[in-house]
């Protein structure tokens, strides 16, 4: 077998092996390996082989198609952004020795992340208040992580697959059925009769500011009449999720986020919501479903009266061992381009401090309200991919009020995109794709008539004579 086909996966079965809290010789006996041959793979100088993955994925449970999977990419990219940083112009760091820290050193890759963020979030709430403060503030008065970054970390490392919760609300979902009841109200009746929580439809003049809140003295759930049916039913499941596997969210959010705060607590909202839709859009049901229907969208939110968003977000979620669906990516942003949701069960490299390229048709949807667009992008290190877009909206609003408008857009790996009925009548074999970056700082695609800013990793050319396509000419060495 020559080196192209061999199997190198040293980081990640260091990385399951320290998750597992195991030494080397600890998993070597329990692989049946020496501990010398586990180490030579650790370090890549030796492949793994099938045998090796079969007893892998015996001893912990895994799909052995885990590993065939490379997360050095993604890693490297959201690397590369943070070296872009100015506090880093002075020491730049090669690509290579980025991709060989991160196949030799996982966690310290991590805990660079990690500082990153504290570092960014300093930043900007210095800036607001003080903008004369210099980076060489004491370390010491740094925050925590910021807590949406860190859950969003957090949940790409899982992911975005918890089977605890896809399993449990695969038997509740099934128990509901039996009533026989549309799933609001078997849920709001399971509130009801097995936890004394009434669920109650109120006007908006009483929820003015808010489209839930639970009453925890007079024990009812408050939802707001201009919350959609699909909205009702996930905001009644979501208080089952607390009420029913409390102690299941709590134990996951310890040993997902052990120090208690704001990260923790916004970890628990997010695992509550991903039990809300695996009830209401139960794994086995649904990923059998999602293929025979070429995971149409729109088919699948009237089969399980769930909305576009919740269900391109259940589509994140299936990464079931023997019962895998198709590994997309979701990425939700508003008007203005503000991205205020991603996840990703698969690869994709999301910009981790910036925005989207104006050039992937997500933002043009805007103009199509309720159609559907498709795109193939071709990512700077010619990956491509398969896009689905489609503007929504999540409340209804009183006369005078903003009408929020988001688009969801959804995506794979273009080699999956034949089973999307999406890509029916395309030429997939000969695509002609559109070439984007992954935000303008960190794109070096020249001439560029939509870029807004210069690549951070390029030294900006000034010619006083000459006006290009782009606003920002840069040296491309």
């Amino acid at each position: 077998m020559d080196d192209a086909k061999k199997l190198f996966v040293g980081p990640r079965l260091k990385r399951l092996r320290r998750d597992l809290n195991l030494s080397q010789v600890g998993m070597a006996e329990e692989l049946g390996l020496s501990p010398s041959y586990l180490n030579l793979m650790e370090r890549n100088q030796r492949p793994i082989t099938a045998q090796v993955l079969i007893r892998l994925a015996h001893a912990y449970s895994l799909d052995p198609r885990e590993f065939a999977t490379d997360d050095t990419e993604r890693a490297a990219s959201e690397l590369e952004e943070i070296f872009t940083d100015p506090l880093f112009r002075s020491t730049p760091v090669p690509r290579l020795e980025l991709r060989e820290a991160i196949e030799t050193a996982p966690g310290l890759i991590d805990a660079v992340s990690r500082l990153y963020r504290a570092y960014v979030s300093l930043r900007s709430a210095r800036e607001a208040q003080t903008p004369e403060v210099s980076d060489r503030d004491r370390a010491e008065d740094a925050p925590q992580d910021n807590p949406v970054d860190r859950v969003r970390q957090l949940i790409q490392n899982a992911r975005n697959y918890f089977p605890e919760l896809d399993e449990a609300a695969e038997a509740l979902a099934s128990d509901l059925q039996v009533t026989g009841h549309e799933p609001f109200f078997a849920i709001a009746e399971r509130l009801r009769i097995h936890h004394g929580i009434r669920v109650r439809v109120m006007p908006v003049d009483i929820m003015s500011d808010s489209l839930r809140r639970y009453d925890h003295h007079r024990r009812q759930l408050l939802i707001s009449e201009m919350v959609d049916p699909p909205g009702r039913t996930f905001q009644a499941a979501y208080q089952l999720a607390f009420a029913e596997m409390r102690q299941v969210i709590d134990d996951l959010s310890v040993r997902l986020e052990p120090a208690e705060g704001p990260a923790r607590r916004l970890l628990r909202v997010s695992l509550a919501n991903y039990f809300a839709g695996a009830l209401m859009m139960p794994y086995g049901k649904f990923h059998t479903a999602a293929e025979s229907l070429g995971y149409d969208v729109d088919v699948l939110g009237a089969r399980f009266g769930a909305s576009f968003e919740q269900v391109a977000h259940r589509l994140t979620t299936l990464a079931r061992p023997g019962a895998r669906g198709i590994p997309f990516f979701l990425v939700r942003v508003d008007s203005a381009g503000n991205v205020s949701k991603r996840f990703s069960s698969g690869r994709f490299p999301f910009s981790q401090y910036g925005g989207t390229c104006p050039l992937w048709n997500v933002h043009a949807t805007f103009k199509t309200p309720g159609q559907i667009v498709t795109q193939i992008i071709e990512l700077p290190d010619m990956s491509r991919w398969f896009s689905v877009a489609r503007a929504v909206k999540r409340a209804s609003t009183v006369w005078g009020m903003p009408d929020p408008h988001f688009v969801v857009g959804l995506g794979c790996e273009l080699k999956y995109a034949h089973r999307l009925v999406y890509a029916r009548g395309l030429d997939l074999t000969t695509p002609d794709p559109t070439p984007i970056g992954i935000n303008c700082r960190l794109c070096e695609r020249p001439a560029c008539p939509q870029r807004a800013a210069p690549p951070l990793m390029h030294a900006l050319i000034v010619d006083e004579m000459k006006r290009g396509v782009s606003p920002f000419e840069f040296d491309p060495a």
